[in-house]
């Protein structure tokens, strides 16, 4: 998202500041830098709180930030652009059991989800997090009402956190056939898997519904996992090839 703002403002001219949480990964970073993006680090809490608040209010918060904020999850072309994921699916496949997405802030799935439903009514979608902060996954246990979970960040910087957006909940939650919160080993061992036999370099929140997948979870047929991205820094993605757990 955030090198996507950064290549269109360098294509328009404008200048873009990006707001980064302490956890995000190098990778990342320096790619956003190479396209010409400001980075502002603050603090994971202080990152949350501004995709929590509106937008007016987000950059009250955000000092030495100005400009238009464009929100990572909220802003419905956002929304609509992830949609385009769910098109493609439709006209690429034929009787797609199950689609598996990663859960950030929502953005995603409910982009995905809501063109699925659209186009492949019977697709099941399921959200994938990891089960160091599982709030879609707490959301299903407890009728559908949001509730705040313990969230310790890790290498996957791409998902999870405390709490959900409540109006992104509100859009995508019947939408959502079940949630799978998946361990942080789980998550190395599809990372690796996908390197591996597969030549597919995937971020810690890409792998998440690989992860789910090869457990059998989403059933049997024709099931797609939503690889979302390989935003992963050498020494992270080093570790996991050796089988170990990034800090």
């Amino acid at each position: 998202m955030a090198q996507g703002v950064a290549w269109m403002a360098r294509a328009l001219g404008i200048p873009a500041t990006i707001v980064v949480p302490d956890n995000a990964s190098a990778a990342k970073l320096a790619a956003v830098e190479r396209l010409g993006g400001r980075l502002v680090h603050v603090p994971w809490e202080t990152w949350w709180a501004a995709v929590e608040a509106d937008r007016d209010q987000a950059l009250v918060d955000l000092e030495g930030v100005e400009g238009y904020f464009v929100h990572p999850v909220r802003d419905e072309p956002v929304i609509a652009g992830n949609g385009t994921i769910g098109l493609e699916l439709a006209e690429q496949l034929d009787d797609i059991d199950a689609v598996l997405i990663p859960w950030g802030g929502g953005g995603l799935t409910t982009g995905v989800a809501s063109a699925l439903r659209a186009v492949s009514s019977e697709t099941k979608v399921y959200v994938c997090e990891p089960e160091t902060g599982a709030p879609v996954t707490a959301a299903i246990a407890n009728g559908g009402v949001p509730t705040s979970v313990d969230f310790t960040p890790s290498f996957v910087d791409g998902a999870g956190s405390g709490a959900l957006l409540a109006d992104m909940w509100e859009g995508a939650r019947d939408l959502v056939t079940a949630a799978f919160p998946i361990s942080l080993d789980a998550t190395v061992a599809a990372v690796k898997l996908l390197a591996e036999r597969g030549r597919i370099v995937a971020e810690g929140a890409a792998a998440l519904p690989v992860a789910a997948a090869i457990t059998g979870a989403a059933g049997e047929g024709r099931v797609v996992c939503i690889v979302s991205g390989g935003n992963i820094d050498p020494r992270r993605l080093a570790e996991i090839l050796a089988g170990r757990i990034p800090d």
